[in-house]
């Protein structure tokens, strides 16, 4: 298969391959036009289609490089080697550590472990717990997938409220270019393309939401297109396989290359569950009978927590620890504790040692319904703690729940139904009076709350801020409210979508979610108290201008706990978090003692997991919010002990059974990949060259190369208007009208805020470009878009430059160099690749000419033979004279090049390649064999049946099938 950077000639024209992808329907070539009919035009077409010849390259032309510095040799050189895809099996990282994020050794792991050469398709499952950057891990994996050539086509699959801050990561630190297809996303699509169009065919990168994605219409795309990576996101809602969840999934698995999950908390307690993420990432990591394999599972997932050894001495100050945990308790209101004397005797505690005068009726007591089939037909042993729990919230939340199981059990003529009306009435009657009064005299807790945000500074003319959680749509409405007038804050500013109270929640459009994460996000954000829901306790970044939470209702569980305070306790944290939990108290209502001190328990029991264990899951060994509020249920009513549901966490390490949870929970698992190879980034290069001294160098030599010099000139005049700053590596440029196409694929809300179809501005300095995204969160503009975008290695401006470069170098010639050689020397580039067209491996090889005896020197890293020749930036650009004279010399080096390749270098990596792939064929074929065995089909076994195979009919299609070898230069004696 033709290699990119190559020439072909199609429908009598001439063109630059820029990429080539196997699909379906054969390999489809991706090509940029150099001929002068069709120059600059690009286009694509199917080798089933189109007759689609290579120009030979024993066919080139030799040409003296006249250009200043040998401009044109040099943009050639990197242009070339840019769009060649290193193998899937380099034991480096390329492009990752030049991305704009901090270099991280144990994020370096998780990239390790996703590009396993041992492994024919990146798969990996990050379960890392809560803050450690599970989205970077994401970018860098992604950014060196693409530098494989195997990255074009991605699927990011997330919950919707946190899908503008995932495309803004993905752009911001690692120039990915996202297309989010969100509420808006989604009808500018059907305004943009026709209702038959498949839009994954028409955008290569796209970030969705799982409910999105659940429309019919993108189900059916889905089916019908394959993908070179897809990430699914909070990973562990696709585990349960009677959901549409699991089955998108099911879909999704076998139709890409690579598969990246993620999820802190990734086991549910059921090893059922935790098969079906195992089964996604490879069939047979998973038995025939349902087991999951322990030393697959190893190695396909990666789990650390803050605390973990490769963590805690990397993060320094870039995380500050927590503030121990402060619990507020508050005196109730007369009106309050009137209620809670209602539920405890009435629904809770009927059974208490009650004063006189508080003793429960035997007229009024807990109704009937609870100890026998309730009005409705069902055991309700549960709701009275519905009601504890929503009385707990706010009396908002208590009336909502009051009114609905009205609404319910109303006009059922039965005696247990009038009974539970009758109570339920009753205690109606008694929240009205919370309900009507002024909340900081009726609400001893919201009172508190009051009191707490004057004592942090928060009100109108403060920055301060601060997140509250409750969980409640009714309370955090009635919090609101409540908060506004007490303080005095105002409504929102004509013009603005936000207050300085703002609720947020579930219920609202997934475009607003997103909206208000990413004001609260800037420093000019009007919003001071961010009131939301559980809605934000996954994924969500709430601690670039926060450092402060408040719990105004306490989670029945440890997982919920832990969720909330991650959105402020995470990495880039620079000022120590303080969380803080309110409750009622209510140790003078009989029973009710019991619930505070359960209650107490559990904030405790978070903080101290999470410090010891690194996370709070396994304490109780749960692994589900609605398990582990069950649970807390059952110590409320007094049916377990509490230190049973809440041990300690040095007694909860003891106590995990399931093998898979101890791997999970245990925190240094890298998958068995540090263990065995250290990090890998660090044993790595970076792909580096050395013919340009930066990516803004590149840029810069490659505008004046393609504008003629004349790239300083307006646009009017055919230039581009480039201005550059050296102290800032900042260079600013209007881009022209085809470059201009590319960006209208960038994020539409970064390309119309920041205006770059008209003016760009790009740094390749990392600290330029941190500063401007630091000015973007703190800035007055209302964007969290840097005006300064940074210069990374896949930058699309970058790519631009690269294919302008190789369409303007001159069709079907090598250029002739003077360089400080002995003899002349020829450089010529191997590559291998597979079936499906993926590159097992490329090198680049230098024949230096021993008389009229060649020899061929392999294993060079091309930054170091360049610096052995003098290829540099500032290389004098001496023309060489009559080129045409090394051709016979070209020739014979090219035929002692491909020599080497076919005796050589395709042996041995064709029998690595083959090894590999029998090594996975014996797994499928274990698999079958013990399937055959295997009495009882279930829905799981099906599916990896039919995943096992269609692994199978691409096994060998990973393998080394064609071998290339192409010249790049030929080097000269200066004398």
């Amino acid at each position: 298969m033709t290699p990119p950077g190559s020439l072909v000639r199609v429908r009598d024209e001439t063109w630059l391959v820029t990429s080539v992808e196997e699909t379906s329907d054969g390999a489809l070539f991706t090509v940029r036009g150099v001929s002068d009919f069709v120059e600059g035009i690009e286009a694509q077409f199917y080798e089933s289609l189109d007759r689609i010849v290579p120009v030979n390259p024993r066919e080139a032309t030799l040409v003296g490089d006249a250009s200043p510095h040998y401009r044109k040799t040099r943009l050639w050189l990197e242009s070339t080697l840019r769009k060649t895809p290193v193998p899937i099996a380099h034991p480096g990282l390329t492009v990752a550590p030049r991305m704009l994020a901090d270099d991280l050794p144990y994020q370096r792991e998780a990239v390790e472990a996703a590009l396993d050469p041992e492994r024919l398709r990146p798969r990996l499952l990050i379960a890392d717990a809560v803050g450690l950057g599970k989205t970077l891990e994401i970018g860098m994996i992604l950014t060196e997938l693409m530098r494989r050539g195997r990255g074009r086509r991605v699927l990011i699959v997330c919950p919707k409220h946190v899908l503008e801050q995932m495309q803004h990561e993905m752009w911001v630190r690692f120039a990915l270019p996202f297309v989010r297809l969100d509420s808006q996303g989604v009808q500018a699509v059907k305004q943009k393309l026709p209702a038959t169009s498949n839009p994954f065919s028409y955008f290569e990168k796209v970030i969705i939401s799982i409910d999105t994605l659940k429309q019919e219409r993108f189900v059916h795309d889905l089916r019908s297109h394959t993908w070179d990576a897809v990430v699914i996101d909070e990973s562990h809602n696709v585990t349960n396989q009677s959901t549409q969840n699991n089955q998108l999934a099911r879909i999704l698995a076998p139709n890409t290359d690579a598969l990246i999950l993620a999820s802190a908390t990734p086991h549910n307690g059921k090893n059922e569950s935790f098969a079906q993420l195992m089964s996604l990432l490879e069939p047979t990591s998973v038995s025939p009978q349902g087991e999951v394999e322990k030393d697959t599972a190893q190695k396909l997932m990666i789990r650390r927590h803050r605390y973990s050894d490769s963590v805690k001495d990397v993060v320094g100050e870039r995380w500050q620890p927590r503030k121990d945990p402060v619990l507020t308790l508050a005196e109730p209101s007369e009106a309050e504790r009137e209620v809670a004397l209602e539920i405890a005797r009435t629904w809770t505690h009927p059974g208490a040692a009650w004063e006189e005068g508080e003793r429960p009726d035997a007229s009024i007591a807990l109704p009937e319904s609870f100890r026998a089939p309730s009005a409705t037909g069902r055991k309700n042993a549960l709701f009275p703690w519905v009601l504890m729990e929503a009385f707990l919230s706010s009396p908002s939340a208590l009336a909502e729940s009051v009114s609905t199981r009205l609404a319910k059990i109303e006009g059922i003529d039965s005696e247990p139904a009038k009974e539970e009306c009758e109570a339920l009435t009753r205690l109606k009657n008694l929240n009205d009076r919370c309900l009507a009064g002024n909340p900081l005299r009726s609400s001893g807790k919201f009172q508190k709350l009051i009191e707490l945000l004057k004592e942090k500074g928060v009100g109108p003319g403060s920055d301060e801020r601060i997140v509250i959680f409750a969980e409640r749509v009714k309370t955090l409405e009635w919090l609101k409210d409540s908060i506004e007038k007490a303080l005095k804050f105002k409504k929102a500013a004509k013009g603005q979508p936000f207050g300085p109270v703002t609720i947020m929640h579930g219920g609202l459009q997934d475009s607003t979610q997103q909206a208000i994460v990413e004001s609260f996000k800037q420093k000019s954000s009007p919003i001071r108290v961010l009131v939301t829901g559980d809605v934000a306790s996954e994924g969500v970044n709430l601690h670039s201008q926060c450092h402060e939470l408040v719990h105004y209702d306490i989670p029945w569980s440890l997982i919920r706990l832990e969720q909330r305070n991650g959105r402020i306790d995470r990495y880039g944290q620079r000022v120590s978090p303080q969380i803080t939990a309110l409750l009622l108290d209510l140790t003078s209502v009989p029973g009710s003692d019991g619930d505070v001190r359960i209650l107490k328990r559990l904030l405790e029991r978070e903080n101290e997991a999470h410090t010891l264990l690194g996370d709070a899951a396994s304490l109780m060994d749960k692994y589900s919010v609605s398990e582990e509020k069950t649970s807390v249920i059952d110590a409320l009513r007094g049916a377990k002990d509490i230190d049973e549901v809440l041990p300690e966490p040095a007694q909860a390490s003891t106590m995990i059974e399931n093998p898979f949870l101890s791997l999970i929970l245990s925190g240094n698992g890298a998958g068995g990949h540090e263990e065995a190879h250290g990090h890998r980034a660090e044993r790595g290069a970076e792909f580096d060259t050395g013919l340009f001294d930066s990516e803004e160098d590149f840029v810069r030599t490659g505008l004046a190369e393609v504008f003629g010099g004349n790239e300083q000139r307006d646009p009017s005049a055919g230039g581009v208007g480039l201005t550059y700053d050296s102290r800032e590596s900042l260079l600013e440029f209007t881009p022209p009208s085809d470059l201009v196409r590319r960006l209208e694929f960038l994020p539409q809300s970064y390309v119309r805020e920041r205006g770059i179809t008209h003016r760009i501005a790009l740094t390749s300095d990392a600290n330029v470009a941190n500063g401007s995204l630091a000015r973007a969160r703190e800035g007055s503009d209302g964007t969290l878009w840097p005006a300064v975008h940074y210069l990374s290695p896949l930058h699309p401006v970058v790519e631009w430059v690269a294919d302008r470069a190789l369409a303007r170098h001159d069709q079907g010639t090598i250029p002739v160099i003077k360089a400080s050689v002995g003899e002349p020397w020829v450089f010529a580039q191997a590559l291998l690749t597979a079936e499906n067209g993926q590159a097992v491996h490329t090198e680049l090889l230098a024949v230096a000419m021993d008389g009229a005896t060649p020899r061929v020197m392999r294993d060079v890293d091309p930054a170091e033979l360049f610096e052995e020749i003098g290829l540099r930036p500032d290389i004098p650009g001496t023309e060489v004279r009559e080129p045409e004279q090394y051709a016979e010399l070209l020739a014979a080096a090219l035929t002692e090049a491909e020599r080497e390749v076919r005796e050589s270098i395709m042996p041995a990596i064709e029998r690595a390649a083959r090894d590999r792939a029998e090594k996975q064929r014996r797994r499928l074929m274990t698999w079958d064999d013990n399937a055959k065995l295997h009495p009882k089909q279930t829905q799981l076994f099906r599916q990896t049946s039919s995943a096992v195979k269609s692994e199978k009919s691409s096994v060998d299609k990973r393998v080394p099938k064609r071998e290339f070898v192409r010249p790049l230069l030929v080097a000269v004696p200066r004398a």
